[in-house]
């Protein structure tokens, strides 16, 4: 099947498919090996105050939780989008509504993502160079992530049945 009868073509599937459930994984790597270090990188520290040593055990457990949840939607990223494109590539349609099931509400999350991280950086959220790389990477990150989902759901690239399914039907 060619790319222009599919809702998941080759660009998008390395990037939902591939690149995304990688970056999760790294996530979730990088954060079991250190967990203290992925906490006190996400975002400033005032001057005064540097962080904690040593976190609680309850930090721990949660950035860890966090990553796992990351790295769980990643994974279920790949496989779904891997089976759509196996097992549906003859019916777009259908193809493009499942897809569209996983890729809506990934997008309210990377707009709430990126939203809701100026938000709780407070007055932080301005002073870009004292934002730590681990800041700058996770925004940067989730742009490389909202612009094709964005893309996607404007229907660049990609067969769209609306549009489409009258030419290919």
């Amino acid at each position: 099947m060619s790319d222009r009868r599919s809702a998941i073509p080759a660009f998008y599937y390395a990037v939902f498919g591939v690149y995304e459930p990688i970056l999760t994984w790294m996530g979730l790597l990088g954060t079991l090996l250190d967990p203290e270090k992925t906490h006190n990188l996400q975002a400033p520290w005032p001057r005064l105050s540097p962080p904690p040593t040593q976190l609680p055990l309850a930090s721990i457990v949660t950035v860890v939780q966090l990553a796992h949840v990351c790295a769980l939607l990643g994974t279920v990223n790949f496989f779904l989008l891997s089976t759509a494109r196996r097992h549906l590539f003859a019916q777009p349609a259908l193809q493009e509504k499942v897809i569209s099931s996983l890729l809506t509400p990934l997008l309210a999350g990377d707009i709430l993502h990126i939203g809701l991280t100026m938000w709780a950086l407070g007055d932080s959220r301005w002073h870009f160079s004292e934002w730590s790389g681990t800041l700058w990477t996770t925004m940067i990150l989730g742009l490389t992530l909202l612009v094709p989902r964005i893309a996607w759901h404007m229907g660049v690239g990609r067969y769209v049945d609306k549009r489409d399914g009258k030419v290919f039907g």
